[in-house]
């Protein structure tokens, strides 16, 4: 019995949040607002990343920080002189439509052209939760192994790009970043890989090209 209620439970959140992410894709769109997710474990380099596509883009960006506690990635990004609103997750691992539904009422949404949402470090939690986002980029470093992307198939499977990210410490901690682009595209065929080292420049140009190329 326990098990039923347990099931019928997890179903009924799900739906909900499915509700909500549709609301919060509807919302962005009647501004003109093109919204992505970045997935990652924590130290991936996801902050960097979206500190990078502010920079070196003209995209008017909003952003998102979601963390346990947001403070940090949300000051880092403020020093970047755009909107932004740290959602704090407490005890959760993952954002939800909820939480991002709230976030995006605090924000300038008639200045905005584009939403960056940094999802909570973590490689499972977040696969489930739609947030409402027209685009999920999945960020991982070499420095994690190159066996984290087998280890994770659903964050694969559920994303739109895969990052390989810190490809210049590849020798230093013995990772094969070769395995790893091959090892997403057999989990998903459909998926766009690119390396990069955000430290070198490597890959940040694809990295806006393939933005620019989704969101066309």
């Amino acid at each position: 019995m326990h098990q039923v209620a347990d099931v019928e439970v997890a179903k009924n959140i799900m739906d909900a949040n499915k509700k909500l992410a549709f609301r919060n894709k509807k919302n962005l769109e009647e501004k003109g607002i093109y919204c992505i997710d970045f997935v990652g474990a924590i130290g991936s380099g996801k902050t960097t990343l979206v500190e990078e596509i502010i920079d070196n883009t003209d995209y008017k960006i909003g952003v998102l920080a979601g963390d346990v506690i947001s403070k940090f990635d949300a000051g880092r990004i403020e020093k970047h002189n755009v909107p932004v609103v740290g959602l704090n997750t407490g005890k959760e691992c993952h954002l939800d439509a909820h939480l991002v539904g709230h976030g995006i009422e605090d924000l300038p949404l008639d200045d905005l052209d584009m939403l960056i949402i940094e999802n909570v470090g973590n490689l499972i939690c977040p696969v489930d939760f739609d947030l409402g986002s027209h685009l999920r980029m999945v960020v991982v470093s070499v420095t994690e192994g190159d066996d984290t992307v087998e280890k994770h198939p659903l964050i694969f499977q559920t994303s739109d790009v895969a990052i390989i990210n810190k490809v210049d410490l590849a020798d230093a901690v013995g990772a094969d970043a070769d395995k790893m682009v091959e090892d997403a595209k057999k989990l998903n065929p459909y998926i766009k890989v690119i390396k990069s080292s955000l430290k070198t420049g490597e890959g940040l140009q694809e990295i806006i090209d393939t933005i620019e190329e989704f969101k066309n």
